[in-house]
């Protein structure tokens, strides 16, 4: 806007008061109403009338005043003092006004400050500091302010009373003036002196004659105050004493005031005409009043306690008993059980059910229909919040006023030591009294907390509500609306005090969908109730908590606020999200510090807070078993730095107490402090930030809220680390998979003959670099980083312990092999036949002849390879070697038990004989009545089967069969093996041993395991080894050969022929091995079930073990997990073979090797030429150049006679033609049943990846047999998992009769023993027992899967066959478990992996 064109000097200072004038002007409504409301609230007189600097019309801001409320005290008749609270535009009070005709000498404004509060210039004068000479935006302005008393003898006036002030000449301002005449109830004018002939004398004349009382203060008189005839009084103000003057003035103003009875009312003014009123000239102002007018009028004439109840039932008795049970259920009692918890869990469902029944009352219905259709939502919104304090507030400040007169009178008859029955009838109404002012506190957050009620109610029950217009499930995006537009959300429930978190997730889901997922630093404030909280943050950010018309901010509620894009740059967040405890570091503050020296003085204090502080940590690491010794440990705090001393709020006494500069200093010092540490952090997504809601919210309610809260921001980060390292722990292993190829390659073709640890590290040293750069980009540079830094050590110690690991295991793998040929001896018999070349037949009857000798002879001199009964050799060797084992009973290995299957060992386990009174009571108590394995025992004997199995798993991999051959020993060396660790396992501490059948079924269970993979090597061997196999195979490459040498093929060609017809073999070795690695690395990247991390591919493995239904697969999933895991991969490999993998990715391979074959024979025979070398040149060079891709090399060809080849360029076209027949009949044969086949068992895509997804932790929780998800193999720390099994899967009981049917989780939290090496232990104690049980981490929640509720349902008569007990009586399963179907199991896996 421009000012009006007046001459003003450029070294002349803007009048403060036209800065405050320039932008009321310029401001919309909300600006100008907020100004306002900030110039109330820090005692300062407000605009009344403003006319327009242009037009010179008057406005009246009516809206401005809406928000305002005073509060007063006065006295009554009986002297007793009445307490109020109104908004100031219905308060009907006496109003004084103030103006002045022409030019005087005093001023008046300063004067008005002496009779309102002498220490405060409520009205800016001519004396207060930055004034200037001249102003251009404040003439003909009025304005207003209120004396409020505090009900003490000291007020100035007794009542409340306004205060007007015109500015400028009122002579100038007729309008103005009339106004204020007709509504003032004393009139005040200040002028020079009186005289008749005075351009303003009709008018004073006029005052003088109008029946209201008038007082003249004559800035030119010395005379004292004169009644100059009834109501009518002057005041001289010459050279007097300003306190006497103010004096004289305040008694008249007074004196005049009891004798006159008219009121004013700030809505009165707008019945003036000719003045604007800015409600009504603002169309969306006006439109907005009028709908929430139309929602207050469904209230008239209701009891204001009865209102929440009839017209917001959802957030009433339900939802409180809701909370109530919720709380109950979250918090483990020592007698619950899984059915008191299903017992809790359906009554919190059908008080949803009822919750969701109730009607939406037409008062709700009316806000949502005026919500979303209101042309300015803001406007509405204001409107309903400003007519709601109205409605509320008188009622609200007789129910304070009764509340405070029956406390004082409980306080009193305690004092008195009166009749208890008297005391209790008092409090008992008290306490009802308090029930009244909770109930008529109805503001916009009851209103929204009504709908967040309707929300969770229609999201529980999965159904939308019959009454409203709309799906249930755009109700968030309201509340997401008025908090983009400034409004606070309640973020826990005051009355409830429950946290409403589907509501709340909802909410910030819909935050995120209109602004994006923004970053937001979280800023907290926590303190007892009316201690500031509210009303700093309102100064510090201009928020809008509630702090008046009688309520106090109950709850917890989150505001956000934008960043400005001035200071962005230097944050990195886009907007500060306060009231919710989120961040973990801390300031105090403490108010009402008058002594400026106070951080200095109180060095002594601050020490003992951090001893305080320090001592309180401790306590709770103690009681949670978490290793911190300081606050600093688990909060960032520094106590020289984040200590506040505030100075008082009011300076002086309320209710005229005008704000402490001093406060607003420290208030502006505090809040660049924090904006100095905001720079530093890097903020929350609003995505994490409602998984921390969550987090801490139940942490909360399970009353783990210091150190033992689960973390699902972290969870997940640490699931993402799990995914990247899956991947860069795959590029090693596929990096030194090739090089092991290449290099096998190299040793079988004699080109290098060892391998050091060092030529590996060199292979790996590309892959493990870009692993390197991959992991630094991804701990720096992912959204997570600040969550990951804290993994980021151990990941790099892990990457770089798999990498050494790798080379050592590819260290022990190789091995060289040999193998002749039958070439020469064809050749010598086609020399003998060369005349006879036309006649084949007689060509064939030869060679069929000569074949048939040779085959002989070979099988004379070498005997064939026979095939193996792997069973029947465990059969001898146990029947031979171990005479105490006895094998006559059993014929076949199926008529043994398999040992894994084994719900209990305790048939395998007798007590040992030694001396003692336990030992032996239980000795005999097991010959006579059997033996009831101790749960630890039997934790024992399964973990050491487990270890057994994988161990000698490794030992049957190292016999390198394939390339070696089956010898019995191995089956003698394997169980030598297990003997050896039987023995030493009955040798240790316990006071079990093993009776003979347990090793006898240990070593069958193992070979019967092991016996097809054993098997599948040796058939593998004895393709490539046995004689007679070996001769068939070479038959119609040896006929070819013969039958070129019989019709006079050159040397050249004949040795190309040969050569292609050696490369067939180790072409498709090589084909088979890349094009393994080529299938394990698609299914990494593609295969739903493979890609990821161990935990992804067990939530996999348990959504397809529901859809099979497969009792057995299920136990063998639940005793023997990594066996399980084991054939789930080769399932699942040879369904991606079967379904998805494609030939031509075999056919690209062998087309690649192809090509490198023809390149090394083209540039052997440019080598050979150059360096006019002979033939074993030219051989010597082919083979080197290939000894990285086959396995081939001169030793190949050392029975052929080659030594008359010359013709290099016809060799090179030979190879090139034979070549391509040769790679024509490869492709014909392959396929992906060959695939499968012809792959080496140490170098299949299923052993591949089970190396790359499970070699991590396998210890199963002691009592549910959850595996540890922790990836690390025998990791330091605590095993855990997040989510628990109910214990009767295992086997667990009660009495020996019951299977338990419930939860590690709860039995932990439980009065519940179970029973440890005969000692019974407390569940809650459960690492007292020692072993496994010390070594995991089970904490008490309700962090269960329905998955397994599920599966209890659905097997439970399998399990009680299983293991021969029942889920009834203590074991009995709750009725609300039956609910879960198949589907909502399978579902429930998404949202706990």
């Amino acid at each position: 806007m421009s000012l009006p064109n007046e001459q003003t000097s450029q070294s002349e200072r803007i009048h403060p008061m036209d800065v405050q004038m320039a932008a009321f002007h310029c401001g919309d409504g909300f600006l100008k109403q907020l100004l306002v409301t900030k110039l109330s609230q820090c005692q300062y007189a407000l605009p009344l009338l403003v006319p327009d600097p242009f037009t010179k019309q008057i406005k009246f801001p009516f809206w401005t005043f809406r928000q305002i409320n005073k509060s007063w005290k006065t006295r009554n008749t009986k002297n007793e003092i009445i307490s109020q609270i109104q908004p100031i535009y219905k308060a009907k009070t006496p109003m004084v006004s103030f103006f002045r005709f022409g030019s005087v000498s005093s001023s008046k404004s300063h004067l008005m400050n002496s009779l309102i509060n002498e220490k405060h210039n409520t009205f800016f004068h001519r004396n207060c500091p930055g004034n200037s000479r001249t102003r251009v935006l404040m003439d003909g302005v009025v304005e207003i302010a209120w004396f409020c008393p505090s009900g003490k003898n000291t007020d100035k006036f007794a009542d409340c009373v306004a205060f007007c002030n015109l500015h400028g000449d009122a002579g100038e301002h007729e309008k103005q003036l009339e106004i204020l005449t007709e509504m003032a109830s004393v009139n005040v004018v200040l002028l020079p002196q009186l005289n008749r002939n005075d351009i303003h004398a009709a008018k004073i004349q006029n005052l003088y004659k109008d029946r209201k009382p008038l007082i003249c203060l004559f800035t030119e008189d010395e005379s004292t105050l004169m009644m100059m005839k009834k109501g009518k009084f002057k005041i001289g103000l010459k050279d007097r004493n300003q306190s006497d003057v103010s004096e004289e003035l305040r008694r008249t103003i007074n004196d005049c005031l009891s004798e006159s009875s008219s009121s004013f009312r700030l809505e009165d003014v707008s019945k003036h005409s000719d003045i604007r009123v800015d409600e009504e000239d603002d169309e969306d102002c006006r439109r907005g009043r009028e709908a929430a007018q139309q929602m207050m009028s469904l209230l008239e004439d209701k009891d204001l306690t009865e209102i929440k109840k009839s017209f917001l039932p959802h957030q009433g008795k339900l939802w409180h008993q809701w909370s109530q049970k919720n709380k109950e259920l979250h918090q483990p009692q020592a007698d619950e059980t899984e059915m008191t918890i299903s017992i809790k869990q359906t009554e919190l469902k059908k008080i949803r059910v009822l919750q969701h029944e109730s009607d939406i009352s037409e008062f709700m219905k009316l806000f949502i229909k005026n919500h979303s259709h209101a042309a300015n939502k803001l406007f509405f919104l204001k409107w309903l919040g400003i007519l709601l304090d109205e409605y509320t507030s008188a009622d609200l400040s007789d129910l304070h006023q009764k509340y405070d007169e029956k406390w004082s009178a409980v306080v009193k008859l305690k004092e008195d030591h009166a009749i208890s029955e008297k005391l209790k009838a008092e409090q008992t109404e008290l306490e009802r009294i308090s029930e009244d002012l909770q109930a008529a506190t109805f503001g916009l957050e009851n209103i929204m907390r009504e709908i967040g009620q309707i929300y969770e109610s229609c999201s529980s029950v999965r159904k939308k509500k019959k009454d409203l217009q709309f799906h249930f499930s755009s109700l968030p995006s309201l509340a997401a609306e008025m908090m983009i537009s400034g409004f606070p959300l309640e973020l826990m429930d005051g009355d409830a005090a429950h946290v409403p978190l589907v509501w709340i997730s909802a909410v910030i889901d819909e935050l995120i969908q209109t602004l994006g997922d923004q970053t937001v630093f979280v800023l907290s404030v926590l303190g007892i109730q009316s201690s500031g909280k509210s009303t700093m943050l309102n100064a510090m950010f201009g928020l809008q908590f509630a702090v008046s018309a009688g309520r106090c901010t109950r709850g917890a509620f989150m505001q956000l606020i934008k960043v400005s894009d001035e200071i962005k740059p230097r944050m990195k967040f886009d907007y500060i999200l306060v009231k919710v405890g989120l961040k973990p570091s801390c300031m105090f503050v403490h108010q009402n510090v008058s002594d400026v020296t106070a951080g200095e003085k109180n060095m002594e204090g601050r020490r003992r807070l951090q001893k305080t502080l320090d001592e309180m940590t401790k306590l709770a690491a103690k009681e949670e078993v978490c290793d911190a010794e300081c606050f600093s440990d688990v909060i960032r705090f520094d106590v020289q730095k984040d200590v506040k001393y505030f100075a008082q709020l009011w300076e002086g006494s309320p209710p005229m107490a005008p704000p402490n500069p001093n406060y607003c200093e420290n208030i502006q010092e505090l809040k660049e402090y924090i904006l100095s540490n905001t720079a530093k952090s890097n903020g929350m997504m609003l995505t994490h930030l409602k998984d921390r809601i969550k987090d801490l919210w139940e942490a909360l309610l399970n009353e783990q809220f210091v150190f033992s809260f689960r973390n699902s921001l972290e969870i997940a980060a640490y699931r993402k680390l799990e995914t990247e390292y899956s991947k860069w722990s795959w590029s090693l292993r596929s990096a030194m998979k090739e090089t092991e190829n290449k290099l096998h390659n190299q040793i079988e073709n004699e080109a290098i003959h060892e391998v050091e640890e060092t030529d590996l590290q060199k292979e790996l040293k590309k892959t493990s670099e870009e692993v390197e750069k991959s992991m630094s980009a991804f701990f720096e540079k992912d959204k997570d980083k600040d969550i990951l830094i804290q993994w980021k050590t151990s990941f790099e110690i892990k990457i770089k312990e798999l990498q050494e690991n790798i080379v050592k295991e590819t260290k022990r793998k190789f091995k060289t092999h040999h193998e002749n040929t039958l070439f020469e001896k064809s050749k010598d018999l086609a020399l003998k036949l060369k005349d006879k070349a036309n006649d084949e037949e007689t060509l064939k009857k030869e060679f069929d002849l000569f074949w048939k000798q040779c085959v002989d002879k070979i099988i004379s001199d070498t005997p064939p390879v026979k095939d193996i009964d792997i069973m029947k050799d465990v059969r001898e060797i146990l029947s031979d070697t171990y005479k105490s084992v006895s094998v006559d009973h059993w014929k076949e290995s199926n008529e043994c038990r398999d040992i894994f299957s084994a719900s209990s060992y305790a048939d395998y386990i007798q007590l040992k004989k030694t001396s003692g009174f336990t030992v032996t009571f239980y000795r005999v108590a097991n010959d006579m009545f059997g033996y009831a394995l101790p749960k630890e025992d039997d934790t024992q004997v399964k973990t050491f089967v487990t270890d057994v199995d994988q161990q000698t798993e490794k030992i049957i991999q190292s016999y390198n069969i394939p390339k070696m051959g089956y010898n019995k020993s191995c089956i003698q060396q394997l169980i030598g093996y297990i003997k050896r660790r039987v023995t030493e396992h009955q040798e240790g501490p316990g006071q079990y041993v093993f009776k003979n059948e347990f090793f006898r079924e240990l070593v069958i269970s193992i070979c019967k395991r092991a016996n097809k993979m054993i098997t599948d090597q040796h058939r593998l061997f004895k393709e490539a080894n046995d004689p007679v196999i070996y001769v068939e195979k070479k038959r119609e490459e040896n006929y070819s050969i013969f039958q070129k040498y019989c019709h006079g093929a050159t040397s050249a060609a004949i040795f190309g022929e040969i050569i292609c017809q050696k490369l067939k073999e180790p072409i498709e070795q090589s084909v088979f091995k890349k094009t393994v690695r080529d299938l394990a690395g698609e299914m990494i990247s593609n295969c739903e079930t493979l890609k990821g991390n161990r935990s992804n591919l067990e939530k996999h493995i348990l959504k397809t073990l529901a859809e099979e239904k497969d009792f057995v697969k299920y136990m063998n999933y639940i005793h023997n997990p990594r066996d399980h895991f084991k054939s789930f991969i080769r399932d699942e490999v040879s369904r991606f073979i079967t379904d998805k993998f494609s030939v031509s990715v075999l056919k690209k391979n062998i087309k690649l090797l192809q090509q490198k074959i023809m390149k090394a024979a083209q540039e052997s025979t440019e080598h050979v030429q150059v360096n006019r070398g002979d033939v074993s040149l030219w051989l010597k060079s082919f083979t080197q150049q290939l000894s990285d891709v086959l396995i081939f090399s001169e030793k190949d060809l050392s029975g052929v006679n080659h030594d008359d080849v010359d013709d290099f360029n016809l060799l090179e076209d030979v190879i090139r033609k034979e070549l391509t027949v040769t790679i024509s009949d490869i492709n014909k044969e392959f396929n992906t049943d060959t695939l499968d086949k012809n792959l080496d068992s140490k170098f299949r895509p299923d052993e591949l990846l089970f190396d790359h997804l499970c070699q991590c932790c396998w210890v199963q929780c002691p009592f549910c047999t959850a595996v540890c998800t922790n990836t690390i193999e025998n990791h330091p720390g605590d095993h855990s998992v997040p989510f628990h099994r109910v214990t009767g899967l295992k086997g667990c009981h009660f009495n020996n009769v019951h299977l338990c049917a419930d939860f590690c989780t709860t039995l932990v939290a439980s009065n519940n023993k179970f029973k440890v090496s005969n000692v019974w232990v407390p569940h809650k104690q459960y690492r007292r027992a020692g072993g496994v049980f010390a070594e995991w981490s089970i904490t008490p929640d309700r962090s269960q899967l329905p998955y397994w509720k599920w599966f209890v349902c659905r097997f439970q008569k399998d399990l009680e066959n299983y293991y021969n007990k029942t889920f009834v009586g203590s074991g009995n399963i709750p009725n609300e478990w039956r609910k879960y179907t198949k589907q909502d199991a399978i579902e429930s896996l998404d949202e706990g992996f």
